[in-house]
């Protein structure tokens, strides 16, 4: 079933009354509607076009949001071979926010690491909607340490709206394990490519996606807090999210100018759940390209390029 957006409502519409006639059709073989089931396709792919050809920060934040949209887990069994997970953070769980483990891709070794996010009701509670626990920021550790050991290049995929909150992963010292996570980002001696996938989300995403190359979906968003979350704060009020969702600068194509993240990758036409496979294609390409930029460097220049990169933040932006 698809799901729509609120501002597809209209599309919506359109491509319901499609599909109603084509319905009638098949219940009666008399009917001849394709003619006028046709124009009702193109007007829906004009609508479409109109729809998406300059949304909003607030709408690209509902686009990565979208929950037909590919996630992690789409993208390790589509792009990643002889994948092998690994569990745990050999201290007190295993966190099913975040998956990760060996993996070959186009046939090289790699460690794979991301967020899950789920696609049901069952799956998307297992995987606490892709908010991760101390326990899932402490794996991603022991596994940036052991590709680092072996000298495999890291791919990590991000999709969060945040670390979790709870009072028990406070406890078990959540700021502490992003904090950690991030520095061990940051001291691997092999290539580290990181790709925001849907949401990147506050540190809960930095602890991950502090890497060499950093890639963004057309309509993903990476954000130091929600809009929902800067509205509440900035004017104690949860519905101005559209004004925070434009302050923010949270998009792709404004992080690729402040130098936040080095490349963009097109989706089709109306997001990315629209045509999942195209979509986890184009994500391997650019995956692809980032490791091919990166074979051959010593863990010093990885290490040393990777600091200056963070060091430099934003500058990029400024000056232009």
């Amino acid at each position: 079933m698809t799901h729509y957006l609120d501002f597809e409502k209209p599309l919506a519409e359109i491509e319901g009354k499609a599909e109603e006639l084509r319905a009638m059709a098949r219940e009666n073989e008399d009917m001849d509607i394709e003619d006028e089931a046709k124009a009702l396709d193109r007007k829906a792919d004009a609508l479409l076009q109109d729809l998406y050809k300059k949304l909003t920060p607030w709408r690209k934040c509902q686009v990565a949001r979208h929950p037909n949209r590919p996630h992690c887990k789409d993208y390790i069994d589509a792009l990643f071979t002889e994948y092998t997970p690994l569990a745990g953070d050999r201290n007190f769980a295993d966190d099913h926010a975040v998956m990760g483990g060996l993996a070959r891709f186009n046939d090289t070794p790699v460690m794979v690491i991301g967020h899950e996010k789920g696609n049901d009701t069952q799956s998307r509670i297992e995987r606490n909607f892709g908010m991760a626990r101390p326990e899932g920021y402490r794996k991603a550790i022991r596994l940036m340490e052991m590709a680092d050991k072996f000298g495999l290049p890291v791919v990590s995929l991000v999709d969060t709206p945040g670390a979790y909150p709870g009072k028990g992963a406070e406890e078990r010292g959540q700021s502490e394990a992003i904090a950690r996570s991030t520095e061990k980002c940051l001291q691997i001696g092999v290539p580290l490519v990181s790709v925001i996938i849907g949401e990147g989300g506050s540190g809960g995403a930095v602890a991950f996606a502090t890497a060499n190359r950093l890639a963004m979906l057309e309509h993903s968003v990476y954000s130091v807090i929600s809009p929902e979350g800067c509205a509440s704060i900035l004017w104690k009020d949860s519905d101005k999210m559209r004004e925070a969702a434009e302050a923010l600068r949270l998009t792709a194509q404004d992080l690729l100018k402040l130098g936040v993240a080095d490349r963009m990758i097109p989706e089709p036409l109306g997001g990315a759940h629209r045509d999942a496979a195209k979509t986890i294609d184009a994500v391997g390409k650019a995956i692809a390209a980032m490791l091919d930029d990166l074979a051959g460097q010593k863990p010093k220049e990885l290490i040393g390029a990777r600091r200056q990169k963070y060091l430099g933040m934003g500058a990029k932006g400024l000056a232009a």
